[in-house]
Protein backbone atom coordinates (compact mmCIF):
# COMPACT_ATOMS: atom_id res chain seq x y z
CA UNK A 1 0.00 0.00 0.00
CA UNK A 2 2.70 2.05 0.62
CA UNK A 3 4.10 2.52 -2.90
CA UNK A 4 0.60 3.07 -4.20
CA UNK A 5 0.22 5.71 -1.78
CA UNK A 6 3.64 7.81 -2.33
CA UNK A 7 2.50 7.88 -6.05
CA UNK A 8 -0.82 9.26 -5.28
CA UNK A 9 0.86 11.56 -2.62
CA UNK A 10 3.26 12.45 -5.21
CA UNK A 11 0.31 13.32 -8.04
CA UNK A 12 -1.84 15.37 -5.55
CA UNK A 13 1.14 17.34 -4.11
CA UNK A 14 0.25 20.26 -5.84
CA UNK A 15 -1.81 21.92 -3.41
CA UNK A 16 -2.39 25.71 -3.26
CA UNK A 17 -3.59 28.44 -0.25
CA UNK A 18 -7.02 30.45 -0.95
CA UNK A 19 -8.13 33.40 0.22
CA UNK A 20 -10.94 32.78 2.16
CA UNK A 21 -14.42 34.29 1.72
CA UNK A 22 -15.00 37.68 2.15
CA UNK A 23 -16.64 38.52 5.84
CA UNK A 24 -19.53 41.33 5.39
CA UNK A 25 -17.57 42.61 8.76
CA UNK A 26 -14.53 42.93 7.39
CA UNK A 27 -12.36 45.99 7.20
CA UNK A 28 -12.42 48.70 5.08
CA UNK A 29 -9.74 48.04 3.67
CA UNK A 30 -8.99 48.21 -0.52
CA UNK A 31 -12.84 49.92 -0.89
CA UNK A 32 -12.99 52.87 -2.88
CA UNK A 33 -16.14 55.70 -2.81
CA UNK A 34 -18.15 55.36 -5.90
CA UNK A 35 -20.37 58.66 -5.00
CA UNK A 36 -18.72 62.06 -3.83
CA UNK A 37 -22.15 62.79 -1.66
CA UNK A 38 -22.69 65.91 -3.45
CA UNK A 39 -23.97 65.68 -7.27
CA UNK A 40 -23.88 62.71 -10.08
CA UNK A 41 -20.50 63.25 -11.60
CA UNK A 42 -19.78 59.62 -11.80
CA UNK A 43 -22.54 58.20 -12.99
CA UNK A 44 -25.18 58.75 -16.03
CA UNK A 45 -28.71 58.20 -16.07
CA UNK A 46 -32.02 60.89 -17.03
CA UNK A 47 -31.81 63.36 -14.54
CA UNK A 48 -35.61 63.29 -14.66
CA UNK A 49 -35.76 60.23 -12.14
CA UNK A 50 -32.00 60.89 -10.06
CA UNK A 51 -31.07 63.64 -7.99
CA UNK A 52 -28.98 64.04 -4.95
CA UNK A 53 -30.59 65.43 -1.83
CA UNK A 54 -28.80 65.09 1.85
CA UNK A 55 -26.06 63.46 0.99
CA UNK A 56 -27.84 60.41 -0.84
CA UNK A 57 -28.65 59.58 -4.05
CA UNK A 58 -32.12 59.27 -4.88
CA UNK A 59 -34.57 57.88 -7.44
CA UNK A 60 -37.93 58.98 -7.95
CA UNK A 61 -40.81 58.76 -9.78
CA UNK A 62 -44.58 60.67 -9.54
CA UNK A 63 -47.87 60.92 -10.56
CA UNK A 64 -46.61 63.69 -12.92
CA UNK A 65 -43.32 62.11 -13.84
CA UNK A 66 -43.36 58.51 -14.19
CA UNK A 67 -41.28 55.98 -16.16
CA UNK A 68 -42.68 53.94 -18.72
CA UNK A 69 -40.20 51.36 -17.85
CA UNK A 70 -37.61 50.25 -15.30
CA UNK A 71 -34.57 53.50 -15.63
CA UNK A 72 -31.02 53.22 -14.52
CA UNK A 73 -28.34 54.85 -13.55
CA UNK A 74 -25.30 53.75 -14.26
CA UNK A 75 -22.16 53.96 -12.84
CA UNK A 76 -19.23 55.25 -15.27
CA UNK A 77 -16.32 53.80 -13.25
CA UNK A 78 -16.12 50.78 -16.25
CA UNK A 79 -17.20 47.19 -16.00
CA UNK A 80 -16.45 45.39 -13.28
CA UNK A 81 -15.84 41.66 -12.98
CA UNK A 82 -15.12 40.65 -9.34
CA UNK A 83 -15.72 43.21 -6.56
CA UNK A 84 -17.07 43.54 -3.49
CA UNK A 85 -19.62 46.60 -3.45
CA UNK A 86 -21.28 48.17 -0.04
CA UNK A 87 -23.93 50.43 0.44
CA UNK A 88 -27.01 51.82 2.17
CA UNK A 89 -30.39 51.96 0.94
CA UNK A 90 -33.95 53.33 2.15
CA UNK A 91 -37.29 53.70 0.64
CA UNK A 92 -39.87 56.72 1.71
CA UNK A 93 -42.62 55.55 3.89
CA UNK A 94 -45.66 54.62 3.09
CA UNK A 95 -44.02 53.54 -0.39
CA UNK A 96 -45.18 49.35 0.12
CA UNK A 97 -45.25 48.87 -3.64
CA UNK A 98 -41.31 50.38 -4.46
CA UNK A 99 -39.26 48.08 -6.23
CA UNK A 100 -35.51 48.77 -7.18
CA UNK A 101 -32.10 47.47 -7.33
CA UNK A 102 -28.66 47.35 -7.79
CA UNK A 103 -27.35 45.33 -11.20
CA UNK A 104 -24.24 44.06 -11.59
CA UNK A 105 -21.91 42.54 -14.55
CA UNK A 106 -24.51 43.94 -16.32
CA UNK A 107 -25.36 45.86 -19.87
CA UNK A 108 -26.71 49.16 -20.80
CA UNK A 109 -29.42 47.39 -23.54
CA UNK A 110 -30.32 51.07 -24.55
CA UNK A 111 -28.24 53.93 -23.97
CA UNK A 112 -31.14 56.65 -24.67
CA UNK A 113 -33.55 55.23 -22.34
CA UNK A 114 -31.31 54.12 -20.05
CA UNK A 115 -32.11 50.72 -19.86
CA UNK A 116 -29.95 48.07 -18.33
CA UNK A 117 -29.74 44.12 -17.94
CA UNK A 118 -27.88 41.40 -15.94
CA UNK A 119 -27.54 40.20 -12.79
CA UNK A 120 -29.63 42.04 -10.07
CA UNK A 121 -29.27 42.06 -6.08
CA UNK A 122 -32.82 43.18 -5.64
CA UNK A 123 -34.87 45.36 -2.74
CA UNK A 124 -38.08 46.43 -2.59
CA UNK A 125 -40.02 47.72 0.15
CA UNK A 126 -42.48 44.76 0.07
CA UNK A 127 -42.03 41.62 2.22
CA UNK A 128 -40.93 38.99 -0.38
CA UNK A 129 -37.92 39.93 -2.36
CA UNK A 130 -35.49 42.16 -1.10
CA UNK A 131 -32.31 40.19 -1.38
CA UNK A 132 -32.99 37.62 -4.36
CA UNK A 133 -30.43 37.47 -7.16
CA UNK A 134 -32.73 38.42 -10.67
CA UNK A 135 -31.87 38.38 -14.06
CA UNK A 136 -33.13 41.53 -15.16
CA UNK A 137 -33.81 41.95 -19.04
CA UNK A 138 -33.48 38.48 -19.85
CA UNK A 139 -29.25 38.95 -20.08
CA UNK A 140 -27.82 36.27 -18.38
CA UNK A 141 -30.01 34.25 -20.13
CA UNK A 142 -33.60 34.78 -19.29
CA UNK A 143 -33.05 33.34 -16.08
CA UNK A 144 -35.89 35.13 -14.07
CA UNK A 145 -35.12 34.59 -10.07
CA UNK A 146 -31.95 32.97 -10.19
CA UNK A 147 -32.39 32.43 -6.40
CA UNK A 148 -35.29 33.37 -3.85
CA UNK A 149 -34.09 34.76 -0.91
CA UNK A 150 -32.87 32.13 1.77
CA UNK A 151 -31.54 29.78 -1.31
CA UNK A 152 -28.43 27.83 -2.04
CA UNK A 153 -28.52 27.07 -5.75
CA UNK A 154 -25.89 25.90 -8.15
CA UNK A 155 -26.95 26.46 -11.86
CA UNK A 156 -25.30 23.53 -13.15
CA UNK A 157 -23.67 23.07 -16.68
CA UNK A 158 -26.83 22.22 -18.29
CA UNK A 159 -28.20 25.41 -16.90
CA UNK A 160 -30.97 23.70 -14.92
CA UNK A 161 -31.25 25.38 -11.38
CA UNK A 162 -30.41 23.24 -8.25
CA UNK A 163 -31.58 24.31 -4.80
CA UNK A 164 -29.04 22.98 -2.90
CA UNK A 165 -29.44 24.29 0.80
CA UNK A 166 -31.22 26.41 2.48
CA UNK A 167 -29.61 30.15 4.63
CA UNK A 168 -32.98 30.40 6.71
CA UNK A 169 -36.59 30.79 6.05
CA UNK A 170 -37.81 34.00 3.61
CA UNK A 171 -39.74 35.65 6.69
CA UNK A 172 -36.99 35.14 9.34
CA UNK A 173 -34.85 37.16 6.77
CA UNK A 174 -37.28 39.59 6.23
CA UNK A 175 -37.63 40.35 9.84
CA UNK A 176 -33.78 41.51 9.91
CA UNK A 177 -34.71 44.27 7.11
CA UNK A 178 -35.85 47.71 8.33
CA UNK A 179 -38.99 49.63 7.18
CA UNK A 180 -38.92 52.65 6.19
CA UNK A 181 -34.77 53.10 7.74
CA UNK A 182 -31.52 52.89 6.39
CA UNK A 183 -30.58 48.83 5.30
CA UNK A 184 -26.97 47.71 4.68
CA UNK A 185 -26.45 46.01 1.67
CA UNK A 186 -23.71 43.97 0.56
CA UNK A 187 -22.99 42.43 -2.96
CA UNK A 188 -19.70 39.96 -3.63
CA UNK A 189 -19.25 38.65 -6.92
CA UNK A 190 -15.63 36.39 -7.54
CA UNK A 191 -15.39 34.38 -10.27
CA UNK A 192 -19.23 32.23 -10.45
CA UNK A 193 -19.69 32.42 -7.48
CA UNK A 194 -22.31 35.18 -6.20
CA UNK A 195 -23.24 36.44 -2.37
CA UNK A 196 -25.90 39.15 -1.45
CA UNK A 197 -26.21 40.18 2.34
CA UNK A 198 -28.26 42.54 4.40
CA UNK A 199 -27.61 43.89 7.48
CA UNK A 200 -25.12 41.07 7.50
CA UNK A 201 -27.40 38.36 7.21
CA UNK A 202 -26.74 36.66 4.10
CA UNK A 203 -29.93 36.25 1.41
CA UNK A 204 -28.19 33.93 -1.57
CA UNK A 205 -25.80 32.11 -2.33
CA UNK A 206 -25.18 31.18 -5.97
CA UNK A 207 -22.93 29.43 -7.90
CA UNK A 208 -23.17 29.71 -11.80
CA UNK A 209 -22.03 26.97 -13.68
CA UNK A 210 -23.88 27.65 -16.76
CA UNK A 211 -21.39 28.81 -19.32
CA UNK A 212 -23.53 29.42 -22.00
CA UNK A 213 -25.28 32.16 -19.98
CA UNK A 214 -23.11 33.25 -16.92
CA UNK A 215 -21.84 37.10 -17.32
CA UNK A 216 -18.55 37.48 -16.74
CA UNK A 217 -18.32 41.03 -16.15
CA UNK A 218 -19.79 44.65 -16.80
CA UNK A 219 -21.49 47.92 -15.35
CA UNK A 220 -22.93 48.12 -12.32
CA UNK A 221 -26.41 50.31 -12.01
CA UNK A 222 -28.93 51.88 -9.78
CA UNK A 223 -32.67 51.06 -10.69
CA UNK A 224 -36.15 52.70 -10.03
CA UNK A 225 -38.62 50.60 -11.04
CA UNK A 226 -41.78 51.53 -13.23
CA UNK A 227 -45.22 51.39 -11.93
CA UNK A 228 -46.34 53.66 -9.11
CA UNK A 229 -44.81 56.42 -7.84
CA UNK A 230 -41.71 55.79 -5.30
CA UNK A 231 -38.76 56.92 -4.00
CA UNK A 232 -35.36 55.13 -2.82
CA UNK A 233 -32.34 56.45 -1.49
CA UNK A 234 -28.88 55.64 -1.62
CA UNK A 235 -25.85 56.29 0.49
CA UNK A 236 -22.02 55.09 1.14
CA UNK A 237 -21.50 53.55 -1.90
CA UNK A 238 -18.21 51.91 -2.05
CA UNK A 239 -16.32 49.10 -4.33
CA UNK A 240 -13.11 46.90 -3.60
CA UNK A 241 -12.43 44.79 -6.83
CA UNK A 242 -10.97 41.30 -5.83
CA UNK A 243 -9.76 39.64 -8.99
CA UNK A 244 -6.02 41.18 -8.44
CA UNK A 245 -6.26 39.39 -4.81
CA UNK A 246 -7.37 35.93 -6.47
CA UNK A 247 -5.31 33.56 -7.69
CA UNK A 248 -2.32 36.17 -7.21
CA UNK A 249 -2.63 36.22 -3.91
CA UNK A 250 -3.08 31.97 -3.36
CA UNK A 251 0.41 31.59 -5.26
CA UNK A 252 2.01 34.16 -3.01
CA UNK A 253 1.24 32.39 0.16
CA UNK A 254 1.83 28.19 -1.20
CA UNK A 255 5.61 29.59 -2.09
CA UNK A 256 7.88 27.20 -0.52
CA UNK A 257 8.24 23.52 1.01
CA UNK A 258 5.36 21.36 2.21
CA UNK A 259 5.51 18.24 3.87
CA UNK A 260 2.33 15.46 4.58
CA UNK A 261 0.47 15.21 7.95
CA UNK A 262 -2.43 13.05 7.57
CA UNK A 263 -4.14 11.64 4.11
CA UNK A 264 -7.41 9.74 3.47
CA UNK A 265 -7.37 7.06 0.91
CA UNK A 266 -11.00 5.64 -0.62
CA UNK A 267 -12.73 5.63 2.35
CA UNK A 268 -9.73 4.72 4.80
CA UNK A 269 -7.58 7.05 7.36
CA UNK A 270 -3.84 6.00 6.24
CA UNK A 271 -2.19 5.13 9.36
CA UNK A 272 0.99 7.13 10.31
CA UNK A 273 3.90 4.72 9.33
CA UNK A 274 2.19 4.16 5.56
CA UNK A 275 2.92 7.88 5.30
CA UNK A 276 5.58 8.32 2.78
CA UNK A 277 8.54 10.70 3.56
CA UNK A 278 8.04 13.37 1.24
CA UNK A 279 8.49 17.23 0.46
CA UNK A 280 6.60 19.27 -1.82
CA UNK A 281 8.34 22.20 -3.22
CA UNK A 282 6.14 24.73 -5.01
CA UNK A 283 8.25 27.67 -7.10
CA UNK A 284 5.88 30.41 -9.03
CA UNK A 285 3.43 27.87 -11.22
CA UNK A 286 5.62 24.66 -10.94
CA UNK A 287 6.08 22.02 -7.99
CA UNK A 288 8.85 19.21 -7.47
CA UNK A 289 7.75 16.09 -5.09
CA UNK A 290 11.29 14.86 -3.88
CA UNK A 291 11.04 11.01 -2.19
CA UNK A 292 13.66 8.53 -1.22
CA UNK A 293 16.20 10.47 -3.67
CA UNK A 294 13.82 10.17 -6.64
CA UNK A 295 11.97 13.97 -8.45
CA UNK A 296 8.61 14.37 -9.81
CA UNK A 297 7.96 17.61 -11.43
CA UNK A 298 5.12 19.35 -12.84
CA UNK A 299 2.67 22.10 -13.05
CA UNK A 300 -0.34 23.83 -11.64
CA UNK A 301 -3.00 26.27 -11.97
CA UNK A 302 -6.03 27.41 -9.81
CA UNK A 303 -9.17 29.25 -9.31
CA UNK A 304 -9.85 30.39 -5.95
CA UNK A 305 -13.21 32.40 -7.35
CA UNK A 306 -14.95 28.55 -7.74
CA UNK A 307 -16.51 26.59 -4.38
CA UNK A 308 -14.92 24.89 -3.50
CA UNK A 309 -11.51 26.11 -4.61
CA UNK A 310 -10.25 24.41 -7.58
CA UNK A 311 -7.08 23.27 -8.65
CA UNK A 312 -5.62 21.03 -11.91
CA UNK A 313 -2.59 19.52 -11.84
CA UNK A 314 -0.50 18.64 -14.66
CA UNK A 315 2.44 16.34 -14.03
CA UNK A 316 5.65 16.34 -16.75
CA UNK A 317 6.89 13.44 -15.37
CA UNK A 318 5.74 9.63 -14.33
CA UNK A 319 2.33 8.01 -15.45
CA UNK A 320 0.49 10.82 -15.63
CA UNK A 321 2.58 12.87 -17.31
CA UNK A 322 0.40 14.67 -19.86
CA UNK A 323 -2.93 14.39 -18.33
CA UNK A 324 -4.82 16.72 -15.92
CA UNK A 325 -5.51 15.25 -12.42
CA UNK A 326 -8.32 17.37 -10.50
CA UNK A 327 -8.62 18.72 -7.38
CA UNK A 328 -9.99 21.33 -4.56
CA UNK A 329 -8.27 22.41 -2.30
CA UNK A 330 -8.24 24.82 1.33
CA UNK A 331 -6.13 26.62 3.56
CA UNK A 332 -5.47 27.62 7.06
CA UNK A 333 -2.36 28.96 7.92
CA UNK A 334 0.95 27.10 7.57
CA UNK A 335 -1.69 23.79 7.31
CA UNK A 336 -3.27 22.74 3.88
CA UNK A 337 -5.60 20.00 2.47
CA UNK A 338 -6.20 18.77 -0.86
CA UNK A 339 -8.63 16.36 -2.26
CA UNK A 340 -8.27 15.18 -5.84
CA UNK A 341 -9.21 12.67 -8.21
CA UNK A 342 -7.71 9.53 -10.02
CA UNK A 343 -7.45 9.91 -13.79
CA UNK A 344 -11.30 9.44 -15.11
CA UNK A 345 -12.94 10.33 -12.03
CA UNK A 346 -14.60 13.88 -11.79
CA UNK A 347 -13.27 16.30 -9.66
CA UNK A 348 -13.90 16.22 -5.87
CA UNK A 349 -17.27 18.55 -4.79
CA UNK A 350 -15.99 17.78 -1.09
CA UNK A 351 -13.62 16.43 1.45
CA UNK A 352 -14.57 13.55 1.83
CA UNK A 353 -13.59 10.08 0.34
CA UNK A 354 -15.28 6.31 0.10
CA UNK A 355 -14.73 3.13 -0.72
CA UNK A 356 -13.24 3.10 -4.25
CA UNK A 357 -14.40 6.54 -5.15
CA UNK A 358 -10.26 7.07 -6.52
CA UNK A 359 -10.53 10.14 -4.27
CA UNK A 360 -7.42 11.14 -2.04
CA UNK A 361 -7.61 13.87 0.88
CA UNK A 362 -4.26 14.43 1.80
CA UNK A 363 -3.52 17.48 4.94
CA UNK A 364 0.32 19.30 4.34
CA UNK A 365 1.75 21.27 7.02
CA UNK A 366 4.78 23.99 6.53
CA UNK A 367 7.85 22.52 6.38
CA UNK A 368 10.38 23.92 9.42
CA UNK A 369 13.44 24.91 7.82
Amino acid sequence: MKNQLACALALSAIVLTPMGRMSVTAAEEGFKPMFNGKDLTGWDGNKQFWSVKDGAIVGQTTPENPTKGNTFLVWTGGDVSDFEMRFSYRFAPNNDRANSGVQYRSKVMNQQTWSVGGYQADFEAGPNYSGILYDEGGVAGGRGIMAGRGEKVIWDKDCQKQVVGSLGKSEDIQATIKKDDWNDYVIIARGNHFQHFINGKQTVDVIDECEAKRVKSGVIALQVHAGPPMKVEFKNLRLKTLSAEGAAADLEKLQGAWEIAGAELNGSVVASYDLPSLVVTITGKSYTVNRDGETDRGEFSIDPAKQPKQMDIRPQSGSDEGRTLLAIYTVDGDSFRVCYAAPGFGRPTAFTTEPDSGKLVVNYKRKKQ
